[in-house]
């Protein structure tokens, strides 16, 4: 009850016509609070504003848009006409930007609309653009900021300790590290740990359900499946340092633990990486930079790899292009930009053990690609044209050029009224009072490099398994069960099994999801109710109306 003495203190103060001490902090107070910078925030936060209602973002990172902003131009959007309200807006809006000849500085626009993609990344039918540079996403989330006069209280990080969140049926308030206390009458947590959450005292889950929990097939420990090209498969690679004896010990990156039983659960997660923004403009390009820790001998198992037959040149398969002769790089093949069983502790750490994780991946990645471009051991033609590209110039300038987000793929996810599993994402089930939609494939990560019985090394993880439609997400998926906080919606850590959430887990559901949170959390406020007894038909009026794919 710190908050409550801490306000009254200063009321009592004012009330005798002193001033509060220099060192306490005003409390902060608007109808919503909503904890995190992501796409999910912004949306939010926009919707909040629309109806009327005040709002405040207090956001732990210096930039807005999360992934959307920090590197991951390539948009996996799947099905692009469940795609609506407030996230079409945003593409819409990029679109806006690319209209511009002035934002087309390193390539000309007709030069960028000739490549044979797979899907189209330039509607000017729609005027919808689902390809984009990191600034250009993050100036539009500011152009929204700006236009709704939404205050945003940056590098504030959670103060997660137990006694520095008041909570009854809900939570009261919030409580920074910097000493800040903010009062709301809802609260959203869109960050991609879901730290509010856990601080609230809302049920959770961290790792892969197995199968039995939820009647699925593509959850828990998947050993012997090979989906997508992220694995070994038929190239023998031995993960010893001196191949074939296993009393030299392993190259790094390989666990020597089992890897479970098919079907089973465990407490591991999917692999995390950075989406770097390269480019092999000369004139804005940056070349690859030696890490502050460089360890050649953590890539030893690349260079088997190519010895065992795979294509060198396969690297470039995942130098996704966006415009201005960019790219949204990401992970390909057996061992790429992923940094596989280095993220486990992620969710539950504390700050200080975060930052050296999120440290670890840039020296790894960082590293690997330090190494591919100068190593004199790498294939000539792979290397020759690696140091064809180099960082973007233009991109992350405050950062070294660096993606300032890593990739949390997975962290926490909620258990709340209504958990989403693989049977909603397949059209098995039919999803109550659904919200939004999801339509890209279940799609998990490499969770594990382990040894197989034949001494080999092989990943675990990578699994990719495609809706034949789109899906409905519920709305008790963004809601906790009433009893653990009344006054809470959670649209990034959903409530969801791990192989569902690998299909939720896409930018822009995380947009259409922040944009029903806002709208739930004002209808909640409207009308006298906790989050969990909104009532759905108003719910979905006003989410239909803003143009919401429902």
């Amino acid at each position: 009850m710190k908050n409550s003495l801490s306000l009254l203190i200063a009321i009592l103060l004012i009330l005798a016509g002193c001033d509060a001490p220099e060192n306490q902090e005003e409390p902060v107070t608007a109808d919503v609070i909503i904890y995190g910078g992501t796409s999910a925030a912004v949306a939010s936060a926009v919707q909040v504003k629309r109806m009327g209602k005040s709002v405040i973002i207090v956001c732990p990172d210096k930039h807005l848009g999360g992934l959307t902003s920090g590197g991951l131009g390539w948009t996996d959007s799947g099905k692009k006409d469940s795609v609506g309200g407030f996230a079409k807006e945003f593409y819409g809006k990029v679109y806006d930007y690319y209209d511009k000849p002035t934002t087309w500085k390193w390539q000309q626009r007709s030069d960028y609309n000739v490549f044979k993609f797979k899907k189209p990344l330039m509607d000017d039918d729609k005027r919808l653009m689902w390809a984009f540079e990191p600034h250009i996403a993050e100036q539009v989330y500011e152009d929204y900021i700006e236009e709704y006069d939404i205050p945003v209280y940056r590098n504030e990080w959670l103060d997660r300790s137990p006694d520095e969140l008041e909570k009854d049926t809900g939570i009261r308030s919030i409580t920074t590290l910097s000493g800040k206390t903010f009062y709301a009458k809802v609260f959203i947590d869109a960050t991609y740990e879901g730290d509010l959450m856990a601080a609230a005292g809302v049920s959770y889950d961290v790792g892969r359900e197995a199968n039995s929990v939820y009647g699925e097939t593509w959850n828990g420990v998947q050993t012997g499946v090979l989906h997508h090209h992220h694995y070994f498969g038929d190239f023998e690679v031995s993960p010893y340092k001196i191949p074939g004896d296993p009393a030299s010990g392993v190259l790094s990156g390989i666990s020597t633990a089992h890897p479970g039983i098919k079907g089973e659960g465990d407490n591991k997660i999917q692999a995390y990486c950075f989406r770097t923004c390269m480019t092999n403009h000369p004139d804005n390009r940056v070349p690859f930079p030696k890490p502050q820790k460089y360890e050649p001998e953590r890539y030893e198992l690349l260079l088997r790899i190519f010895e065992a037959g795979y294509d060198p040149m396969k690297t470039f398969n995942k130098f996704d292009p966006i415009p201005n002769r960019k790219t949204d790089t990401n992970n390909h093949g057996p061992l790429s930009t992923d940094n596989i069983g280095m993220n486990y502790d992620y969710p539950e750490a504390d700050y200080a053990r975060r930052r050296e994780i999120i440290k670890e991946h840039e020296n790894y990645q960082k590293g690997l690609l330090y190494f591919i471009a100068t190593d004199p051991r790498i294939p000539q033609a792979l290397q020759a044209e690696m140091n064809n590209w180099g960082l973007a110039a233009d991109e992350f300038v405050d950062n070294g050029n660096w993606p300032h987000q890593l990739y949390i793929r997975e962290s926490r996810r909620m258990i709340g009224v209504y958990v989403t599993t693989e049977n909603d994402v397949l059209g098995r089930r039919q999803p109550p009072h659904p919200v939004g939609m999801g339509s890209y494939a279940m799609d998990s990560h490499n969770v594990q490099r382990y040894i197989k019985p034949d001494g080999f090394a092989e990943n675990e993880g990578d699994i990719g398994v495609g809706p034949k439609n789109p899906y409905q997400i519920s709305y008790g998926s963004i809601v906790p069960e009433k009893e653990e906080c009344d006054n809470l919606i959670v649209p990034v850590c959903v409530s969801s099994s791990h192989i569902a959430y690998g299909s939720i887990r896409m930018e822009p559901v995380f947009m259409i999801l922040g944009q029903s949170a806002g709208t739930a959390a004002c209808l909640a406020i409207e009308d006298g109710t906790t989050v969990q007894d909104v009532n759905y038909e108003k719910l979905r009026e006003q989410l239909v109306a803003d143009g919401q794919r429902l």
